[in-house]
């Protein structure tokens, strides 16, 4: 794949997706956003990617917004779209969306929308050399890229609250105690440490199982009971149960070998899949 903004490689059933502007410290714009929407579907597309890997290109994974604009970055009277829609915000439902477990590599410094289009993201692991910021306020705008629902979900409100109210820039440590990422690592081996996550999902698991995990466990957040669960577990676990990969994964279990599964999720879906009501823009 050719994109001007990314680096869209495919590693053995692992896509190293690599936001790639270091000139501007892979600061977000118009043409990033549009390549990752369009990096997403084709991920989703191809039974070949099991797991996305995101991180940056040079010393900083995405430092926000790219403000060559001025003081006039956040008009959307002054850019050539002038749609109402946040840009952050529809690759953060994008990846929301994705059938495939996204993980984050901070290798360096993400604030604005570098730290929230990544919050839909299902791990986030970190360089120790990475800073987070949510600065928002301190630019005048306003929290993004649906944000104000992942972040307080992840972190908690209070900790959310801090890190918004405030727009300061903090270290990693503060972001693995804030329970924002996962694991700090060093530098060099930041990389190796979340290819050897992927591999582990990779290698060991059903791709059906983990695309119908993957969207349990977050559209979840928003049910209001647990019947709501029990619902879509119970549909679940008897599609599932009745497949080839249910079987498949016994099987290898009790002969001791690596299960290859078949089911493909491009293709192979459960009549009930998606269980939820797409949510237009209004």
């Amino acid at each position: 794949m050719s994109y001007s903004t990314l680096d869209y490689q495919v590693e053995d059933g692992i896509l190293i997706l690599t936001l790639n502007r270091p000139d501007r410290m892979n600061a977000f714009n118009a043409d990033m956003r549009r390549e990752l929407l369009e990096a997403f579907d084709a991920a989703d597309a191809d039974d070949n990617v099991r797991v996305i890997i995101m991180t940056g290109a040079g010393k900083a994974f995405c430092a926000g917004a790219d403000l060559e604009s001025g003081g006039d970055t956040f008009n959307r009277h002054k850019r050539s779209n002038a749609d109402l829609r946040d840009g952050g915000g529809t690759v953060s439902l994008r990846i929301f969306e994705c059938t495939k477990p996204v993980i984050g590599a901070f290798n360096g410094a993400a604030v604005g929308v570098g730290a929230t289009m990544t919050l839909p993201m299902d791990i986030r692991m970190a360089s120790t050399k990475a800073r987070f910021g949510f600065v928002f306020a301190r630019r005048g705008i306003t929290m993004e890229a649906c944000s104000s629902w992942f972040l307080p979900r992840l972190v908690g409100v209070q900790q959310a609250a801090e890190w918004v109210y405030t727009g300061r820039v903090f270290d990693a440590e503060e972001a693995l105690r804030g329970g924002l990422v996962r694991s700090l690592h060093e530098p060099e081996e930041l990389l190796p440490a979340a290819m050897k996550l992927a591999r582990e999902i990779a290698d060991n698991t059903s791709p059906m199982s983990t695309l119908l995990n993957r969207q349990m466990l977050w559209r979840m957040l928003g049910a209001d009971h647990p019947m709501e669960a029990h619902i879509v577990d119970s549909r679940a676990i008897a599609f599932m149960g009745e497949s080839a990969d249910a079987k498949e994964g016994v099987q290898s279990f009790l002969e001791k070998r690596p299960a290859r599964f078949t089911l493909r999720p491009s293709q192979d879906r459960p009549d009930f899949f998606p269980w939820w009501q797409e949510r237009p823009f209004r």
